[in-house]
């Protein structure tokens, strides 16, 4: 009995060529490397400074490259801490040329109460700060669990340039 067979490929690959499968496994780490490296780095939240609304151990997805848009109140940063000099979040209540005060726990820009919905007011109760003026070029952070938070008010605003990105995730 003779049974038509298609012809066998012969397995052997020749010389200095590469299965596709590898090829695109190693720029998919290369682009994946260059993302990590110059686009997006994740980062460990290591302090409990910024809850709720960012949980303390959490994960969030800073962006390098920015602009001084995104650097408005309300973002996210990460910069260099003055004290200790690593990696901190915090939220950018002014930018320079602003005046910032807290009155009975009320943000206060420019004179007027900022709304702040996910500051629990009633645990910072009695808290009074400023006013003071932010330079220009620098922003003033604080932190949204603002009982426990190390910010602006401790070690003064900070300068763009100390910036390392914009929280783009949570």
């Amino acid at each position: 009995m003779d049974i038509d067979r298609a012809p066998r490929r012969d397995a052997r690959k020749a010389p200095g060529e590469r299965p596709p499968t590898i090829v695109l496994a190693v720029l998919l780490l290369v682009t994946l490397l260059a993302v990590r490296l110059w686009i997006v780095e994740p980062l460990t939240v290591a302090s409990d400074s910024m809850e709720p609304a960012v949980a303390q151990y959490s994960t969030v997805l800073m962006l390098k490259p920015f602009s001084r848009e995104q650097v408005a109140p309300g973002a996210l940063i990460v910069f260099i801490s003055p004290e200790g000099g690593t990696p901190t979040l915090k939220r950018v209540v002014a930018v320079g040329g602003q005046t910032v005060a807290i009155e009975d726990s009320i943000l206060l820009v420019d004179g007027e109460p900022m709304p702040e919905p996910g500051i629990d007011h009633t645990r910072i109760d009695g808290t009074y700060f400023g006013p003071v003026q932010v330079p220009e070029s620098h922003v003033f952070v604080l932190g949204d669990n603002r009982a426990g938070s190390i910010d602006s008010r401790d070690y003064g605003s900070i300068p763009l340039e100390a910036l390392l990105g914009v929280v783009l995730w949570p």
